[in-house]
C-alpha cells in the first residue's frame, strides 16, 4: 500500500462506473482535483480520506493499502522516514484490543494487523502529530 495511488482512485472509479465529474460532485471537489491525483500530480488530503472511501465503495484500509485480505489490515504508507521526518508507530486500536507496531527512521511502512472487530488505525508522525481513520 503506497498512500493513496492515483492507479488506485482511478481504477475504483472507473469500477463503479463514474466519471471524474461525478466522484468530484460526492467530494464536493473539481474534477481537476480527481484528475490530478489519477496523474500523479497530487495525493488526497487526509481529511478527504473517509469521504473518498465512502464514494469509492471501499473501507478506508482496502483504499489506503490497495489491497485487502479478509482477516487482515495491511497499512503501507508513503510518507517520509528520515530522521528528522518519520512515522513513530501505527496502531491498531478496537473497544477490547490495542495493537501497536514501532517505526523507525530509514526503515519501511508496512505493518499488518489480524482483524478484531471496527476501531480504529492511528499513526503518529514526528512532525505533524496523530492522525486517525475509523476501520
Amino acid at each position: 500500500m503506497s498512500y493513496v495511488t492515483g492507479k488506485t482512485i482511478r481504477e475504483l472509479r472507473e469500477k463503479r462506473k463514474f466519471t471524474q465529474k461525478e466522484l468530484a460532485e460526492k467530494l464536493n471537489l473539481s474534477d481537476k482535483t480527481i484528475s490530478k491525483w489519477e496523474t500523479g500530480k497530487g495525493l488526497p488530503d487526509i481529511g478527504v480520506i473517509d469521504d473518498l472511501s465512502k464514494a469509492l465503495g471501499i473501507s478506508i484500509g482496502e483504499l489506503l493499502t490497495g489491497e485487502y485480505r479478509e482477516n487482515e489490515f495491511c497499512i503501507t504508507l508513503n510518507h517520509p522516514m528520515e530522521k528528522n521526518h518519520y512515522i513513530s508507530f501505527i496502531a491498531y486500536v478496537t473497544s477490547d484490543h490495542v495493537e501497536l507496531a514501532k517505526l523507525y527512521p530509514e526503515q519501511g511502512i508496512s505493518v499488518r494487523f489480524r482483524k478484531k472487530g471496527h476501531g480504529h488505525i492511528y499513526a503518529y508522525c514526528n512532525r505533524h502529530g496523530m492522525f486517525e481513520r475509523r476501520v
